[in-house]
C-alpha cells in the first residue's frame, strides 16, 4: 500500500470504481458518514436486494435525511465507526467514502475493530480517502489542513492489516471530477459544511476567494481530486 501516487492516469465518477470493484446485489451494506445521502441513493437504487445502514455523526445532515422518503431499503442512523449499533457478523460491505479522515485520530484503531466486528467473515470493507495533492487541496488548506489526519488514516488501515483484522485485496487510485458553478457555490458546499466548523477571518477569506477564482472559466471551476480506494477483506475466523 503507499499513500499517494504521483502518476494517476484514470479519470472517472467514484461509482464506476465501487461498481467495479464489489458485488453488492442482495447484501446488507453500511455507510459511515452517509453526508447528504447522495451515494447512499445511487447505491441502494443501483441493484436487487440491497439494504442500506446509513449513519453520519452530522446531526443537521442526519435530520434532512430522515426526510427522504423514496429509498425504502435504507435506514438512516446517527452514529459515527468507532460505536457502530449493529450486531456482530450483520453486514456484508462497508463504505467509507473520504469518511475515515474525520474519525478522531484517538478513535480511528477503535473504529477498524468496530468494523471487523459487524463484517461477516470475509465480508469487504471499502475505504476512499483524499490524495494530499492538487489544486482543490491547496485551496482546502489554506483553511483546513488536512494533511495529518489523512496520514492517520492510511496508518490506520496499515495497522489494521498488519495486526490481521483485514487483508488488503486491491488499490486503487483515480481522479474524479468536482465542478462549481462559482465562488458562491463553493463556499456554500465547502466553507459552509455542517460537519465541520470552518471560521475564516476576512482577510484569510478573500486569500481563499482569490485563489479560486484563478480556476473560474466561462462553465466554473472544475478540480481534478486525487482519491485513493483501498478495498480489504474481513479475516475469516
Amino acid at each position: 500500500m503507499k499513500l499517494k501516487s504521483d502518476n494517476i492516469e484514470t479519470t472517472c465518477l467514484e461509482a464506476d470504481v465501487y461498481h467495479r470493484l464489489l458485488d453488492l446485489d442482495r447484501k446488507h451494506i453500511l455507510e459511515l458518514g452517509c453526508g447528504n445521502a447522495v451515494i447512499t441513493r445511487d447505491i441502494a437504487t443501483g441493484g436487487p436486494g440491497r439494504t442500506i445502514t446509513a449513519l453520519d455523526v452530522d446531526e443537521v445532515a442526519h435530520e434532512k435525511n430522515l426526510q427522504i422518503t423514496d429509498l425504502p431499503n435504507v435506514t438512516f442512523g446517527l452514529g459515527g465507526a468507532e460505536d457502530i449499533p449493529l450486531p456482530e457478523e450483520s453486514v456484508d460491505v462497508v463504505f467509507m467514502f473520504k469518511s475515515l479522515h474525520h474519525v478522531p485520530i484517538e478513535l480511528m484503531d477503535q473504529s477498524m475493530r468496530e468494523i471487523q466486528r459487524v463484517l461477516r467473515p470475509n465480508g469487504s470493507l471499502y475505504v476512499s480517502e483524499p490524495v494530499y495533492a492538487g489544486g482543490f487541496n491547496d485551496i482546502l488548506r489554506m483553511f483546513h489542513d488536512e494533511r495529518l489526519v489523512r496520514e492517520a488514516a492510511f496508518d490506520t488501515l496499515i495497522k489494521a492489516i498488519d495486526v490481521g483484522l483485514f487483508a488488503l485485496v486491491e488499490e486503487v487510485f483515480f481522479k474524479t471530477p468536482m465542478d462549481f458553478e462559482s465562488f458562491d457555490d463553493f463556499e456554500t458546499r465547502v466553507l459552509n459544511v455542517t460537519h465541520t466548523n470552518h471560521t475564516l477571518d476576512a482577510a484569510l477569506y478573500q486569500r481563499v476567494k482569490q485563489r479560486f477564482e484563478t480556476h473560474l472559466g466561462q462553465n466554473g471551476a472544475r478540480f481534478l481530486i486525487p482519491i485513493r480506494v483501498d478495498v480489504l477483506q474481513r479475516s475469516p475466523r
